[in-house]
């Protein structure tokens, strides 16, 4: 059995904190797993940022409300499921990502939590576990499944090369020519043709 995993922000839908920026003016809120390999590096400053300015949950929850995944995006989930299991393996939280997940069909996803308190006020995050991406992939496989994934980040690519077959998808030019094992595509077409490419079954569009 062949199994699909993907990664959220950046693939299917637009990303949470680069949205949330432009919402409120605070360029340093722009940076990503793009930007910052580390993740707890990135996380750490972005809660710094959102004390000193006063943001809570609520806050951020009100911008991605007004969010719908990428063009295409339904589709594709949609066209991968009839031919593949489906996961979709996120940094993003639990708190952020539910209503997205409804307009994508509520497929599976696995990603952290937010601590937070009464106020709102976000205190710290809790990992699902560390390197999660890839350590999902890996049990995946110890479940004798075939891991094909795709993502964006820094933080997909060992993800990438755990699975059977990595590719890289909508990935900025630092992360491709970084990681040149990994095809690169910037189409949800020619995503398809990579994850037919990568499968060993005889499957078509």
């Amino acid at each position: 059995m062949e199994l699909a995993c993907l990664d959220l922000e950046g693939v299917l839908i637009p990303e949470i904190w680069i949205a949330f920026a432009e919402k409120t003016g605070i360029e340093e809120l722009k940076a990503t797993t793009r930007d910052i390999p580390d993740y707890d590096v990135l996380m750490k400053q972005r809660l710094r940022i959102l004390d000193e300015n006063g943001l809570k949950l609520p806050d951020i929850q009100a911008v991605i409300a007004e969010l719908e995944p990428l063009e295409g995006a339904k589709e594709f989930t949609d066209w991968l499921r009839e031919r593949f299991q489906l996961v979709i393996l996120s940094d993003t939280f639990y708190e952020f990502a539910a209503p997205l997940m409804k307009q994508l069909g509520y497929p599976t996803l696995l990603c952290h939590k937010l601590e937070v308190d009464d106020e709102g006020r976000i205190t710290d995050y809790t990992l699902r576990q560390r390197d999660p991406k890839r350590q999902s992939v890996r049990a995946f496989q110890l479940l004798n499944y075939r891991v094909i994934a795709a993502g964006d980040s820094y933080n997909d690519t060992t993800m990438l090369a755990q699975a059977e077959s990595g590719i890289l998808f909508h990935a900025p030019d630092n992360v491709i020519a970084e990681f040149p094992q990994f095809p690169a595509v910037h189409s949800y077409e020619d995503l398809k043709d990579e994850f037919l490419k990568a499968s060993n079954r005889n499957l078509t569009k």
